[in-house]
């Protein structure tokens, strides 16, 4: 299993985004948007083979690089070694040998450690992705003599969830904002033909009438007779879910960061229709992550501290979730673990009340804990809710979303708790009990700043940026979704 959390560097910037948190944020920086058999009801999924012949970000392949220094699993979780017996007496629900029990998890292989022991791995590119270090590296190889990469015109064919033919707001300057030189991005669709890459989000894609580019050519002659925007219309009439001939090298790049749950109309997309893909799914063709962790270079960087003072924690177990769906296993979890310990619940949504003027963050950094749940399990969603919510505001996640592993993948597994590491929620109550009584233990779960800090990604500059990134490094080489549904479906 290759892991992905660590990156080389810090993409700097965090600007403008469309907001969608799941409770009003007092700064810009992030938004947000099934569990298998034998968990939490509904669908599983098969976590796909990585590495394929995509572009952009992309984790690197263990075979090409030197391992990290030291024991492969250098530790087991502060929940292991209570379960084990070595913090406090065995749960009577972790008998020894249990796949929950001690130094273990579900398909670890048997790594085992001491708490005291925990260390991250070396600082290399099998981190995060080389979704930071991608571009050093590349830069690297080719020297500091190399040429500046050509100017790349990426065209955003709609503002995200923004009003069809409002007024676009100004780009980002990509070099600024994100260390990406050479990118020319777009708004003026009368643009489209000096396009390397256009972007199309998916929701704004199968909501209202059909609007996509017309087609290269004979309609690029007469769109100069016409008009632009009847052409496009007449085109769009015509052939509302097909392409025709499109500007010689062009390509057109799906972009998605809402879950298969919540990403209606993927099946009545033509096939072959776009090149690539954008989303937080690690084999996407670009990759980009909610938010990742990066190596920290300076005590400034955020989270800063060692550790969150515990004087600042009133509460115990902190909430904030708008969409309430008594059908969704978040909500159905919580009404369990609500019955053994107090959780506060606030936001738009169920039983909350609203956000205190201090901001989200101000009201998590004062609980202990932060339920972490997302509104659907699908592979390699995990939102905001963990980066920005839970690790950022100093509280110790509660996970409820793809399985531990694949978390471990983005961070290490003795930052966050997994609510399938309890057979039941009522145990889960128990042991975030036992931590409230102990502070040594609970602090554990700080560990991993002393190495690294969290990076939440600018919605939607750094997509559009890394867009014009992966179209420098791509080349000319040929490619096509020919089932985009049943990728990111599966």
């Amino acid at each position: 299993m290759r892991r992905l959390w660590g990156a080389a560097r810090e993409p700097s910037g965090a600007g403008w985004e469309q907001e969608r948190a799941e409770a009003p944020q007092e700064a810009p920086g992030a938004w947000s948007g099934r569990p298998g058999p034998g968990r939490r009801g509904g669908e599983g999924w098969a976590a796909p083979a990585l590495g394929g012949a995509g572009l952009g970000p992309r984790p690197l392949d263990s075979r090409a690089a030197p391992p990290a220094p030291g024991p492969r699993c250098g530790s087991s979780t502060p929940a292991d070694a209570w379960r084990a017996g070595q913090l406090g007496p065995l749960a009577p629900w972790a008998p020894s040998g249990s796949p929950v029990g001690a130094g273990g998890r579900r398909g670890d292989g048997g790594c085992r450690g001491s708490l005291g022991r925990w260390r991250p791995p070396g600082v290399t590119c099998t981190a995060l992705v080389a979704y930071a270090c991608w571009g050093s590296a590349a830069a690297a190889a080719l020297g500091a003599a190399a040429d500046p990469p050509r100017p790349v015109g990426v065209l955003l064919w709609w503002e995200p969830f923004g009003r069809r033919g409002g007024a676009a707001r100004p780009p980002p300057d990509c070099r600024l904002r994100f260390n990406i030189s050479g990118c020319r991005l777009l708004t003026d669709r009368a643009t489209y033909g000096d396009a390397r890459a256009v972007l199309f989000h998916h929701r704004d894609l199968v909501k209202g009438p059909p609007d996509w580019p017309p087609p290269w050519g004979v309609r690029a002659r007469t769109a100069e007779l016409l008009g632009y925007e009847e052409a496009a219309a007449a085109a769009a009439a015509e052939a509302p879910a097909t392409s025709g001939p499109r500007p010689p090298g062009q390509r057109w790049v799906w972009m998605n960061f809402e879950s298969p749950s919540h990403s209606p109309g993927l099946r009545s997309l033509a096939s072959n229709l776009f090149n690539w893909t954008l989303s937080y799914r690690a084999d996407s063709d670009v990759f980009v992550p909610y938010g990742h962790l990066y190596p920290r270079s300076h005590p400034g960087q955020q989270p800063s501290g060692l550790a969150p003072p515990l004087s600042r924690k009133r509460g115990l177990v902190a909430w904030v979730v708008s969409h309430w769906d008594e059908r969704q296993a978040r909500v159905r979890y919580y009404r369990q673990l609500s019955q053994h310990v107090a959780v506060d619940v606030f936001g738009r949504g169920g039983p909350g009340q609203p956000v205190p003027p201090s901001g989200l963050l101000h009201t998590v950094a004062r609980y202990k804990f932060y339920l972490a749940f997302e509104n659907s399990q699908h592979l390699d969603y995990i939102t905001e809710k963990l980066w920005r919510n839970a690790l950022l505001a100093g509280a110790v996640p509660v996970v409820l979303g793809p399985d531990r592993a694949n978390y471990e993948r983005f961070m290490p597994r003795g930052a966050f708790i997994h609510v399938d590491d309890f057979p039941s929620a009522s145990s889960l109550a128990t042991y975030l009990l036992f931590l409230d009584r102990s502070p040594a233990v609970y602090l554990r779960y700080f560990h991993w700043r002393r190495s690294y800090a969290v990076h939440i990604t600018s919605f939607w500059d750094e997509p559009w940026c890394r867009v014009c990134q992966a179209v420098q490094r791509a080349g000319d080489r040929p490619k096509s979704i020919r089932n985009l549904a049943g990728w990111f479906e599966r």
